[in-house]
C-alpha cells in the first residue's frame, strides 16, 4: 500500500493518498483515540486558504488534507502519479463501510436532513454505530464550542463527521478537535448527497473535474460567484506560481 506523502498545491497543503490509504490512516488513528482533524481539500479550499491565515493554519495542522477536487489531483499527478480523488462523499462512504462498530458522531446540516442521513446510513451499513447528531447554529467563523464539544465526548463517539461546508467546518474542527478529544472530518456537501437530499454529477462529470458545473446548475445564485471567483483565482494562481512571481499574487 502507497504510503501518504504530505504536499502542497500552489503553496497549500494537500496530501498525496489514495482512498485505501486514506481510510486506513483515518480509521486507525481513531481507533487510537487521537484527536485530530482531516481537511476534504478542492480548488475553493486552496484559493481561499491563501488569503485566509486561519483557513490556511486550519489545513496546515491537519492530520491529513486530502485532494477532493480534479484539478488538485492534475496537480499533485505531476509528481505522486499514484493519487486518487478522495473527495468528501466518496471517503464518508468508505469509512462507514469500514468502521466496523466504530461510533460515529454527525454534526451539521438541516436537522431533517442529519435525521435522514442517520436513517441512510444505518439501513446502508449494518452494524455502523451512530453515536449522536447534532444540528447546531454555528458561526461563519466559529471558535470554541464547549457545548458541543461536552455532547460529542458524552456520546463516546470515537469519529465525527462534519457537514458544516468550507471554510466553516475547518475553522470549527481546528477550534474544538482537541476538546472533544475526537478525530474529525470535514465532508462538506456530503450530508446532503448521502442522505438524498440533493443528487450527486454523473460519474464522468466527476472524472472530468467537472463536479462544480453540476453544483452551480443546482445552486446558480449561492454558487455562480463562489465559482466564478474560485475558480478565475486558482487559474491564475497557476499561472503566476509557474512564472515564479508568487508574491504577486
Amino acid at each position: 500500500m502507497t504510503e501518504i506523502v504530505r504536499a502542497d498545491v500552489l503553496g497549500q497543503r494537500v496530501d498525496a493518498a489514495t482512498m485505501e490509504t486514506a481510510v486506513a490512516a483515518i480509521l486507525a488513528e481513531a481507533r487510537l483515540g487521537r484527536a485530530g482533524w482531516v481537511c476534504v481539500a478542492n480548488v475553493h479550499m486552496v484559493t481561499l486558504a491563501r488569503r485566509d491565515a486561519e483557513l490556511r493554519a486550519a489545513m496546515a495542522g491537519a492530520f491529513l488534507v486530502t485532494s477532493d477536487g480534479m484539478p488538485l489531483v492534475w496537480c499533485l499527478r505531476r509528481r505522486h502519479p499514484w493519487i486518487e480523488r478522495v473527495a468528501g462523499p466518496d471517503l464518508m462512504r468508505a469509512l462507514c463501510a469500514e468502521a466496523g462498530g466504530l461510533p460515529i458522531f454527525l454534526l451539521g446540516g438541516a436537522p431533517a436532513v442529519a435525521e435522514r442521513l442517520e436513517a441512510v446510513l444505518t439501513a446502508t451499513f449494518p452494524g455502523l454505530v451512530i453515536a449522536g447528531r447534532a444540528s447546531p447554529v454555528i458561526a461563519a467563523r466559529p471558535g470554541a464550542d464547549a457545548e458541543t464539544q461536552t455532547r460529542i465526548k458524552a456520546s463516546g463517539a470515537r469519529l465525527v463527521l462534519v457537514g458544516l461546508g468550507c471554510p466553516k467546518q475547518e475553522l470549527w474542527m481546528a477550534a474544538n478537535a482537541t476538546g472533544t478529544g475526537v478525530l474529525c472530518i470535514g465532508v462538506g456537501q456530503a450530508f446532503d448527497l448521502l442522505a438524498g437530499t440533493r443528487a450527486r454529477a454523473p460519474l464522468w462529470m466527476q472524472r472530468a473535474g467537472l463536479e462544480w458545473l453540476h453544483r452551480l446548475a443546482q445552486e446558480p445564485a449561492r454558487l455562480g460567484p463562489r465559482y466564478l471567483v474560485s475558480n478565475l483565482r486558482f487559474a491564475w494562481y497557476l499561472v503566476v506560481d509557474r512564472l515564479g512571481l508568487r508574491h504577486q499574487a
